[in-house]
């Protein structure tokens, strides 16, 4: 073992140990139950602009959050300062809070009997040495390489981001459970064009800094995809086709993630409303959520609330087989926490085989998304209306660049109306799926 996995093991010690005692604390202050969540971090980010050093951070950093229950009656807190002193005044300040909140009939903590027992190594630590020069040197060559393209004007920066830490998770059902995770990432963004500048940007993510892609080929991508869009234009008003690149596809399916979540369910704020086991999907499509997966950016052996994660299908020959619940949007719907407090885990989303120039075949004519802008999307209604930037596809190739356009539709209509998905998959993201087609979008342009 290392010098740094000794101290990150001692750290979690040390952090169990701070968790117990602010829980003894509360009960000693008269709460009925209450929970702990503490974290601490320390990492370095590093960005370069035209080679040059632009910043450098180091941080060191914790922070302690309680809640205290009596009855239900919820009060909260947190504090920066860790030691024993300040755990006691966050606490004291969480109860006062208990004292005057109402009370709650949905608040509480997670049934005892959903706590984790099964506390899998899933492989989430792997610190890098935290070395300024080398990370300096990786941005540094990174935008070098990049600026060697032709075309390619200037760089807009690259950065380097290291970060390790340890996060614990208690309650007075006596769960008391802790894990080191680390990330690591590579980001590079260019500028081409003289009067019409184009920006783009590639980076890569991964929990082990061995695992990220070779700066070459970060900047390499980057230069490609900076370069496509020179002398991009605007096009017609029209109904095509859309295929979604990979790069925004899981944002896509973001918005399903939010239509599924506990709280806009029990606040009747969704367009899935009453969707569990309804057909939302076309019948070959499946989403699978692994949280055990190794070295997993979404990969967790329980969530927020100490409930024991499980690899589930979520959406299985395209009907919707779970929501996504956490222990108080479950009592307010009278169904039973999911594990997904903090979020959702690993999704793999089933594919139809083909690479992405396949898809542009067979779609024919149409638009390929590469980049949306804004925040048109209502999760109450489904509709859909982004600003968005890509190529235009003609004959299965791709014709030339597009911008300046919107691209609108309804979720519902949208996702029932998915003909394919290909196995491009994108590694930087928590939903693992390729390029997603549309049979038909409105465009919005000239």
């Amino acid at each position: 073992m290392s010098a740094v996995q000794q101290s990150i093991s001692q750290e979690l010690n040390q952090l169990k140990e701070a968790v117990q005692f602010a829980l003894d604390e509360a009960k000693r202050l008269g709460s009925s139950d209450a929970e702990v969540s503490i974290s601490k971090q320390t990492g370095i980010s590093v960005s370069t602009r035209q080679c040059e050093v632009e910043t450098l951070e180091f941080n060191r950093d914790g922070a302690l959050g309680i809640a205290v229950y009596k009855g239900q009656q919820k009060g909260n807190a947190s504090t920066s300062d860790l030691s024993r002193e300040a755990i006691t005044r966050a606490v004291q300040a969480a109860v006062d809070i208990s004292d005057v909140t109402s009370v709650d009939p949905a608040a509480g903590l997670a049934p005892a009997e959903l706590m984790a027992t099964d506390i899998k190594d899933l492989d989430l630590c792997h610190p890098a040495p935290l070395d300024a020069d080398h990370f300096i040197e990786i941005a540094s060559d990174c935008e070098r390489h990049a600026l060697t393209h032709q075309g390619i004007k200037a760089s807009d920066g690259a950065s380097v981001n290291s970060h390790y830490g340890v996060r614990v998770y208690g309650n007075s059902h006596g769960f008391i459970e802790g894990y080191p995770t680390s990330r690591h990432s590579i980001s590079c963004i260019l500028i081409a064009g003289e009067e019409q500048m184009q920006r783009d940007y590639a980076y890569s993510v991964a929990v082990d800094f061995n695992d990220l892609r070779a700066i070459k080929e970060i900047a390499d991508e980057a230069a490609l995809k900076t370069l496509s869009r020179l002398d991009s234009r605007k096009i017609n008003t029209c109904q095509v086709p859309v295929l979604f690149d990979k790069d925004v596809a899981g944002g896509l399916l973001g918005h399903f993630v939010m239509a599924i979540s506990g709280g806009n369910l029990y606040r009747r704020s969704s367009f899935l409303l009453d969707a569990l086991g309804q057909q939302v999907f076309p019948d070959w499509l499946t989403v699978h959520e692994d949280p055990w997966l190794k070295k997993g950016l979404g990969s967790s052996p329980f969530d927020n609330e100490g409930v024991q994660t499980q690899p589930r299908d979520i959406v299985k020959a395209g009907m919707l087989e779970t929501y996504l619940l956490t222990s108080y949007a479950a009592r307010k719907m009278g169904m039973q926490s999911t594990g997904h407090a903090g979020g959702i885990h690993n999704w793999l989303v089933s594919d139809s085989g083909q690479s992405q120039d396949e898809l542009l075949k067979s779609m024919g004519s149409g638009l390929l998304v590469t980049e949306l802008m804004g925040q048109g999307v209502n999760i109450v209604t489904g509709d859909y209306s982004r600003g968005a930037a890509g190529f235009w596809v003609e004959n299965g190739e791709i014709a030339f660049p597009v911008h300046e356009i919107t691209i609108a539709g309804n979720l519902k209509e949208m996702y029932q109306n998915i003909v394919a998905i290909g196995s491009d998959r994108d590694p930087n993201h928590a939903i693992s799926t390729g390029s997603i087609l549309i049979n038909s979008m409105k465009i919005a342009g000239n």
